[in-house]
């Protein structure tokens, strides 16, 4: 699968998305991409900039969102048009999909909304590239009904991401089989090493993390086999306005790349993708 001249394959490098979770204003995404745009030149990684301009399943009403449509996709092309790089950003609504697709190269699917048919046919029609994060409440198999709904539009390219199971209250846990079932439905498979470690709502009204679970994770995942990582990356995490917890700080996320590397060639060059 090839999109915006990046090829997905099996026992190629992974590529990797990654930005930041929420667009907070042009200066930060813009410094963000530059220096994970620098960082995978250095790596020889394919890169897609990942950032949401509404995050709009926060767990309370008074959590910020973000900067809205209208400004998320004028900074979004503004990161396109300076570095020439392919934007991944979500969508909430069936009626986002078209003036989003105006910019974005890939339309992801949050995971709590994989379900809906209108959105899921929506962003298929577009012909954009399609992302779509399985449930926490799904079994890996059951993402079959989500890949008929895109593949009956005719639109064929499509990506799975795994980003953890719901496991009582307040917590998530990575069923790394996962990796293996989906890989089976016949498209890229992507694992989502920072919202597997969230730790949803706590009874608090905010979402939080375990920071220090997301490379143990991401070298599980890369050790099975994977197409991509993607990851929440963030100048000053501690201060984002989402996803605190558990966003990579952008100065470690050389060092970070650097481990999965060894992995994912250790992985791939011994042709033991799973």
């Amino acid at each position: 699968m090839d999109v915006a001249g990046i090829t997905f394959r099996e026992n190629k490098r992974f590529v990797l998305i990654a930005g930041p979770c929420a667009i907070e204003n042009q200066e930060m995404v813009l410094l963000t991409a530059r220096t994970l745009q620098q960082i995978c030149n250095r790596l020889h990684i394919d890169f897609i900039f990942k950032a949401s301009f509404d995050k709009a399943n926060r767990s309370s009403a008074s959590s910020q969102r973000g900067v809205g449509l209208q400004e998320g996709l004028r900074i979004l092309q503004m990161v396109k048009d300076t570095l020439h790089l392919p934007i991944l950003t979500d969508v909430h609504e069936s009626w986002q999909c078209a003036p989003v697709a105006e910019v974005a190269d890939i339309l992801q699917i949050p995971a709590f909304l994989c379900r809906q048919t209108d959105l899921l046919v929506a962003a298929a029609h577009t012909g954009k590239a399609v992302n779509v994060k399985k449930g926490q409440f799904m079994a890996p198999w059951d993402m079959r009904g989500v890949v008929e709904k895109i593949s009956k539009t005719g639109n064929r390219n499509i990506l799975l991401t795994e980003r953890g199971s719901s496991f009582g209250y307040g917590h998530l846990v990575v069923d790394m089989t996962s990796l293996v079932e989906m890989r089976k439905l016949g498209y890229p498979v992507v694992f989502d090493a920072t919202h597997s470690v969230q730790q949803p709502s706590m009874g608090t009204g905010i979402t939080g993390g375990s920071r220090a679970m997301v490379s143990p994770l991401m070298r599980a995942a890369l050790a099975v086999g994977v197409d991509a990582l993607f990851m929440e990356i963030h100048p000053n995490p501690d201060n984002a306005i989402s996803d605190a917890a558990n966003q990579l700080p952008l100065d470690k996320a050389e060092l970070v790349l650097q481990q999965a590397i060894l992995i994912d060639d250790a992985v791939k060059q011994n042709h033991i993708l799973c």
